[in-house]
């Protein structure tokens, strides 16, 4: 693997973008987990799923949301540790495909990207 060709100033700044969404993540993981719990008690208790609002979702539609946004989080929270990982090596900001560096814009956008634009493109090409 490439060594990472971004100045210190530039690791740390996504150091702290990533370590920011992390944390966000994190929150918003446990509230969504909490609200997993209220829809797994709703559920537990026997919970006429006919009984909810005739405009609102039913408990089981609530829980497919929910356990999908925990799924979500739980992947963006992975790709998130392997960036910062990437830090710690020396490696972030390159591409793992072509060896290239990944521009600012795209590593701006989506700072835990591990392909250039290029080979993104390349990629969703096939």
């Amino acid at each position: 693997m490439a060594t990472s060709r971004l100045s210190d100033a530039t690791l740390e700044h996504f150091s702290d973008v990533l370590h920011r969404r992390r944390d966000e993540l994190v929150h918003l993981m446990r509230a969504n987990d909490e609200a997993l719990g209220e829809v797994r008690e709703s559920l537990g208790e026997g919970t006429n799923d006919d009984e909810h609002d005739p405009e609102g979702p039913t408990m089981s539609d609530e829980w497919s949301k929910l356990t999908g946004l925990q799924t979500e989080g739980e992947n963006e929270l992975r790709e998130l540790d392997a960036a910062l990982e990437r830090i710690e090596k020396n490696e972030f900001g390159m591409c793992e495909s072509c060896g290239n560096a990944i521009g600012r814009p795209r590593l701006e956008a989506r700072p835990y990207t591990t392909l250039c634009i290029d080979c993104a493109r390349k990629a969703e090409a096939h």
